[in-house]
């Protein structure tokens, strides 16, 4: 391992924003032997331990060094934002920069997204941001869109609690939009080309969908065109659109699977690209 990682690494647990739980603190062994979840002393305390405040909160999964995430933060003091991302070096750049400018609204969490439900509470989380998240081809209930990871949305969201897709996979988009489709989620927001799309056309009840459902993206649709990751100038550069989509979680009882021809997107999609492109695993 290097010396620049160590010293990040030795840095990051002098962040007071960046909360980095052991394994202990949130596993145990069952009967039988099997990993389990159990809470956190954080879990639906956010508000309280790390922000001081009841403002609602809004997480980005695999949030890479974070810029996404302190972004929205410096745009709106009124929420709360937490970026979680499973590597440590790469979390340090955006811990270091909301410690170093004193940013009382921003947190980051290392940890892994299946581990949610040991440290939100139910209600805690109005909106889920996924950017520009591995598509996973291969294995459905590795896609954070999934049923699966609904699921584990759905039992710390708040009602009316939102998920946004902001992507550059055809597929995943394409994947989403049926899943939305066969739990009948409402839709909210949706574009195949953000960046061909003006943002009066972004949302699709923009009346009722701003009042019944406050969103900050939805109501400060410039920031999904002004507020860019890593990944996403690259993929701008290299001429490749952008989607946008964003839905209500709520739904009663187990999600659906839906009918989703993978074999025909992936085709249409053709191969990933040359660079790192999993903020999950590669940042």
């Amino acid at each position: 391992m290097g010396h620049d990682k160590l010293r990040k690494f030795a840095e990051n647990e002098t962040f007071r924003c960046l909360l980095q739980p052991d394994a202990k603190e949130i596993m145990f062994h069952g009967e039988n032997g099997e990993l389990l979840l159990k809470d956190h002393p954080i879990k639906g305390r956010w508000g309280e331990e790390m922000f001081g405040n009841g403002h609602p909160i809004i997480v980005e999964l695999g949030c890479g060094k974070g810029e996404y995430t302190i972004a929205l933060a410096e745009r709106h003091p009124e929420n709360n934002y937490i970026g979680i991302d499973i590597k440590g070096a790469r979390l340090w750049k955006g811990a270091k920069y909301a410690t170093v400018n004193s940013l009382p609204n921003v947190a980051f969490l290392r940890t892994r997204i299946e581990f949610l439900p040991a440290l939100f509470a139910a209600d805690e989380v109005s909106e889920i941001w996924l950017t520009f998240s591995d598509p996973q081809m291969k294995s459905e209930n590795s896609r954070l869109s999934s049923p699966l990871f609904l699921e584990r949305y759905r039992s710390i969201m708040v009602p009316g609690g939102i998920v946004h897709l902001k992507t550059d996979s055809r597929f995943l988009h394409e994947y989403t939009m049926a899943v939305v489709a066969a739990n009948s989620l409402r839709l909210l927001a949706s574009t195949k080309d953000l960046y061909a799309t003006a943002p009066e056309d972004i949302a699709l009840e923009a009346g009722s969908a701003l009042e019944a459902h406050p969103s900050s993206a939805l109501r400060d649709i410039e920031a999904l065109y002004q507020v860019q990751t890593f990944y996403e100038s690259m993929f701008l550069k290299m001429g490749i659109p952008i989607t946008y989509m964003a839905f209500v979680i709520d739904h009663e009882g187990p999600y659906s699977y839906p009918e989703f021809d993978a074999a025909f997107w992936k085709a249409a999609e053709g191969p990933r690209r040359s660079f790192s492109h999993n903020p999950a695993k590669e940042k």
